[in-house]
């Protein structure tokens, strides 16, 4: 089974996930280039939130689905797979951001929040009217910051998204959802239960280094049961799944951390500089110090760093190779 497509916007090659951004567009200008199917796929570090103002359709989160019709809003965290089918006149407007940035402003401002940034959400609010109003200025004041990329818009747009979830919480207990419609037990398969509590025990323990067996055994299934059950619900293995939690630490610890490459393999649990190296390279194309040069180089504003040839390319992310810190960037 193919993976399921990482992408930072649907059709576009995923962004790195410590890569700030704040993105704005219409539904359909999107949708309309791919007939308003969208196919089953994820976003590496990125949250959005579409507030359906015209049109309906169906929406699908990790393999349960949902109708919708405006007015409705609806809330993507990192890693969850989604996909849409929209109907021909579908409108509203489309935010996507970095979840971490978003999350430590949250934590700041409005730990309370945490919850609401970090749970997939299907809401009809057309029943939340006194909040319901408040929510296009906000979405017009977003896409103000996004299309200026101006240097307070570093600042401003995540606190504007800030806001924008304080208004997607009144309006969740207007309609008395006190358990995340998407996250509700009744509303999730037993599968994506299970891949759930697989993703949760693997964020727990990556660092150990266990292996699958592991992890499997502490969930009651065996090891071709896990990978077969992550397959259907991811379109990856369970040890995919495993090194992809891994690549993004490291791509982290690479990126913020003034960690020698030495230090940072032994913090991922690996024995030896050299295993983690091997390990690196394997699964993004570049050795850890290649990384961190090309990483640091895109985020002071030149996005490009020569290669071992001596050319110029682009960053690249993990993505490329298997689906990576999209399943897990929490």
């Amino acid at each position: 089974m193919a993976s399921v497509p990482n992408y930072a916007l649907y059709g576009d090659q995923a962004a790195p996930a410590w890569l700030d951004m704040v993105h704005f567009e219409r539904i359909h200008e999107r949708s309309s280039l791919h007939d308003f199917d969208i196919a089953p796929h994820t976003h590496d570090g990125l949250i959005q939130v579409l507030y359906v103002t015209r049109g309906g359709g169906e929406v699908m989160i990790d393999g349960a689905r949902w109708p919708m019709r405006a007015p409705t809003l609806i809330v993507l965290p990192t890693p969850h797979v989604h996909a849409f089918r929209f109907t021909r006149d579908i409108d509203g407007p489309v935010v996507t951001a970095a979840q971490r940035p978003l999350e430590s402003i949250v934590k700041v401002g409005a730990p309370d929040l945490l919850a609401q940034v970090r749970t997939p959400r299907v809401m009809g609010v057309a029943q939340a009217v006194r909040h319901k109003d408040a929510l296009m200025p906000l979405f017009d004041a977003i896409a103000h910051e996004a299309r200026g990329q101006t240097r307070d818009g570093v600042t401003a747009g995540p606190a504007l998204l800030m806001a924008l979830f304080v208004q997607i919480a009144r309006i969740a207990q207007a309609l008395g959802m006190d358990v995340p419609v998407v996250d509700a037990a009744a509303a999730r398969t037993r599968k994506a239960q299970q891949v759930e509590r697989f993703r949760a025990l693997v964020d727990a323990r990556f660092r150990d280094r266990l292996p699958i067996e592991a992890y499997s055994a502490e969930l009651g299934v065996t090891a071709g049961q896990l990978s077969r059950v992550c397959r259907e619900v991811l379109g990856v293995s369970a040890l995919d799944v495993l090194n992809a939690r891994i690549v993004h630490e490291a791509e982290r610890e690479l990126v913020y951390s003034i960690l020698s490459v030495k230090q940072i393999a032994a913090v991922l649990g690996f024995a030896d500089e050299a295993y983690f190296g091997r390990f690196f390279k394997k699964h993004t194309d570049r050795t850890p110090t290649e990384f961190r040069d090309a990483a640091r180089r895109a985020l002071a504003g030149t996005g490009q760093t020569s290669s071992a040839a001596g050319s110029s390319t682009p960053l690249r992310s993990s993505s490329r190779r298997f689906m990576p810190s999209s399943i897990f960037s929490r």
